[in-house]
Formats: structure tokens, sequence, C-alpha cells
């Protein structure tokens, strides 16, 4: 019996362990954004260069920090723009939104994502907060967003 309570213990400091760690190296999920900066909205349709993957309807949150990098150009350590990007309905003459496909964050931290301008990336598939979709630390998405580079990597830009 108590092999077996010592057995569960180290287990479970392992996955306590791990899950800090994962947490400390992934980009973390950003609670409430939905209640930050509403930046702007925009429908990809079929045909847009961008469509797979990100056909719908998506739009964009930022933090404070990011909320101020909108409006200067520059983005401070801490920013933190979000990509909402939700599924699309046409009906009765309208577009409506549909289910999410994904919630796509970008969290600057100039050290510990150097390789990446800054950003750190990630992808969360439809409304989980733990299904990641990145999996190569953020370089493919690092590859679209690098012409933006004078803009320090961001394609939005804050709406009137």
């Amino acid at each position: 019996m108590r092999t077996k309570t010592s057995t569960v213990i180290a287990g479970l400091l392992f996955v306590i362990a791990t899950s800090s760690y994962a947490d400390k190296e992934g980009v973390p999920f950003p609670e409430g954004y939905r209640n930050w900066l509403h930046a702007k909205s925009m429908l990809i349709q079929p045909g847009h260069a961008l469509e797979n993957p990100f056909q719908g309807i998506h739009h964009v949150y930022a933090n404070g920090k990011a909320a101020h990098g909108l409006k200067t150009g520059t983005y401070d350590d801490g920013s933190v723009l979000v990509f909402d990007l939700l599924k699309y309905e046409e009906k009765d003459k309208t577009i409506q939104e549909g289910e999410r496909k994904l919630v796509g964050v970008m969290h600057k931290d100039s050290t510990k994502y150097a390789s990446t301008g800054g950003w750190g990336f990630e992808g969360f598939a439809g409304n989980s907060k733990t299904e990641r979709l990145v999996k190569d630390g953020g370089k493919s998405c690092f590859g679209c967003h690098e012409p933006q580079k004078a803009k320090d990597y961001v394609f939005s830009e804050l709406r009137d």
C-alpha cells in the first residue's frame, strides 16, 4: 500500500511539474480576451490567399500593451494580440458567426521568442484552452509575419 501511495504521489508530482514547465514554455491561453480592445473584424472568403486555413470571420483583440502598440506601431513585451476565427453561415441574406475554428495568439517577449521576432505564436483549437495547434515553435507563423517587420511583425491595424 505504501509503495502504491508513493507511486501515485510521484506520478502526480511529475504531472504537476511537467504541466508547469509546459505553461512556462508555451504561449498561454489569453483568458478574458473578449473584454480587451476589439481592434477589428474581417471576413475571409473562398478565393482569398489565406482561405486555407483562415476562411471565416475573424475578430482581433488587443490587451492594454498591444492596444498601445496598435497606435504607435511598436509593441512592448507583454503585448498580446488575439485572432478569434469563426466559421460563418449565410442565412436569410445575412452572414452570421458559426462555431469557433481557433483562437490564434501572438505574445510579445523579446527574450523568450527572439528567433521569431520577439513574438510567441500559438493557436488553440475550437473552444479549447489546452489543445495547441502550433507544432513548430511558431516558425511557420513567423514566416508569414516576417514581411511585416516594419510594423513589428503585426498585420492588424487599429480601426477607428
